[in-house]
């Protein structure tokens, strides 16, 4: 008696293409994740996508996974169908794409990208954490180790600045990473089937594809080496400032030139020229103490030159009304809402100048008599009790602000420039004091300048502080690691917003140094 056995038919094991997307909102990584699987399926591959919405640190990062079969199946052959994953597996995914650097880091990090075997595709441009914008220091993250690490985990590494092609073609940065994607032909489709399915998708076609053209020659190309930024040669400015940059080849050091330039630059925009020849003047005293110690490179000079230029261009009720109203600024929130040029875009400005700062940007005089007790210092302080919504597209609203930034001729008799150049004064003392004794000591003071910095609360805090520092100067030259011990002094203040963290080192440095224990 023979038995009939029926095999049943299984389809051969064929390991699925998984694809990461590491998108934040309003970037269009849904639509990058529906392009792929549209484009999948319409060439007869099945296809899934899933995603998981983060709320992140900034505007929310979305996770998309999408995993298709490499080999055409028949939709309807249900034993033929494959079994695909919701989401990706550390050590299993084929290709990453992340729309921003940090995101890229955190794939990295989450074990997403694997040597031999994921490419990463990922955007270098930025977009700054709640963290790094809220620093009182210089907050941002060094670029530099996270490209490294991705290059030495990526099988293939693949990046460059793809937001900017997206915004140079009037789209988002999907498009441009979906041309990335068919740039590097990982995958089994044709270069017209991933333009075929933006076309499907029918909205903003045109500039999607060009978007995405520029995508795909940058991969192409192998993406962006990862290199120094060139400096550019500094022009413009006029003959008043042409007449800077010689004296400054002339009679400063020229390591020390790249800051200077800048800074010249950056005071005749805030005042004139000037204004610009006076920061050259300041500078003098120290580009002479570090001619007399060549050894140290300048070190002094350009330290003390960068926070110069900075603390002389102090903000203030004239310099933001002034910023808010350039042509520049308009042109750059065109792009930012990615207005139409038929379109009509509105801006709305929270201006609010309390007594203190309309009596720093009057003439000294009149400012500290605005400030004294009394009948017109309780009118005022009613008056501006609250703040006002200024738009700045309406000729009310333009004009407002115009005047406000007109009173920079009166900036140089002003109170707030009064007590601004006095601590600006002592504070180069200091510098040229320390440095015949403590070289080191003085670079540390000239980097103490980081925490002064805005107006109204913000910069009542950072005067704080640094006063604090400043004070503590003979105790510290009196240490062999004064320099060290400012240091931290000075990064303890910049972490912490109320200072407590300065205080607590304040008073570890005030206590007495333990006593050796000796025998008898």
């Amino acid at each position: 008696m023979s038995e009939n056995v029926t095999e049943l038919r299984r389809p051969r094991a064929v390991r699925p293409i998984g694809l990461a997307i590491l998108a934040m909102g309003g970037e269009g990584g849904g639509v990058l994740a529906d392009w792929i699987v549209d484009m999948a399926e319409h060439d007869g591959y099945p296809a899934q996508s899933t995603s998981v919405p983060g709320v992140a640190q900034r505007t929310g990062t979305t996770v998309y996974y999408v995993e298709f079969h490499p080999e055409r199946r028949d939709p309807h052959d249900l034993a033929a169908r494959p079994v695909l994953a919701l989401m990706p597996v550390a050590g299993d995914v084929d290709i990453v794409v992340a729309s921003e650097l940090m995101e890229m880091g955190r794939a990295v990090q989450r074990g997403l990208v694997t040597p031999g075997k994921t490419t990463l595709i990922a955007s270098t441009n930025r977009v700054y954490s709640m963290t790094e914008k809220s620093s009182m220091g210089d907050g941002r993250v060094d670029p530099a180790p996270f490209l490294a690490s991705a290059q030495a985990a990526a099988r293939r590494f693949v990046h460059g600045d793809f937001s900017r092609l997206a915004e140079q073609s009037g789209s988002v940065i999907s498009a441009a990473l979906f041309g990335a994607l068919a740039g590097i032909r990982a995958l089994p489709f044709s270069r017209e089937q991933f333009e075929d399915a933006i076309r499907r998708a029918g909205v903003g076609v045109e500039s999607s594809l060009q978007a995405f053209a520029r995508g795909y020659e940058l991969a192409e190309r192998g993406g962006e080496e990862a290199k120094a930024p060139v400096r550019e040669p500094l022009g413009g400015g006029g003959l008043a400032i042409e007449r800077l940059d010689e004296r400054i080849r002339a009679g400063f050091p020229a390591s020390a030139s790249s800051i200077l330039g800048p800074g010249v630059r950056r005071l005749a925009d805030y005042q004139d020229a000037h204004y610009a020849a006076s920061y050259l003047d300041l500078l003098q005293p120290v580009r002479d103490l570090d001619a007399a110690s060549p050894e140290h490179g300048a070190l002094l000079l350009k330290e003390t030159a960068r926070y110069l230029a900075l603390w002389m261009s102090y903000e203030d009720t004239v310099r933001v009304a002034d910023l808010k109203i350039r042509a520049s600024r308009f042109e750059r929130v065109r792009k930012e809402v990615q207005a139409k040029p038929n379109q009509v875009v509105h801006i709305n400005e929270y201006f609010h100048p309390r007594i203190d700062e309309i009596a720093d940007t009057l003439p000294a005089g009149l400012g500290r008599f605005l400030m004294r007790p009394g009948r017109l210092h309780e009118l005022l302080g009613r008056m501006t009790a609250k703040g006002r919504v200024v738009r700045t597209t309406s000729l009310g609203g333009f004009l407002l602000l115009y005047l406000v930034s007109g009173m920079r001729r009166l900036r140089l008799s002003s109170l707030r420039h009064e007590r601004e150049h006095a601590e600006i004064a002592r504070w180069l003392e200091c510098i040229v004091q320390h440095a015949r004794s403590d070289y080191p000591l003085a670079v540390e003071i000239a980097q103490c300048q980081r925490l002064v910095k805005g107006y109204g609360d913000t910069h009542a805090r950072g005067m704080r502080s640094f006063g604090k520092l400043m004070a503590r100067l003979p105790q510290l030259a009196s240490l062999p690691d004064g320099a060290a011990r400012l240091r931290a002094l000075r990064e303890a203040a910049l972490k912490d917003e109320e200072g407590k963290a300065l205080d607590a080192l304040l008073l570890d440095l005030d206590q007495p140094a333990p006593r050796l224990a000796t025998g008898t």
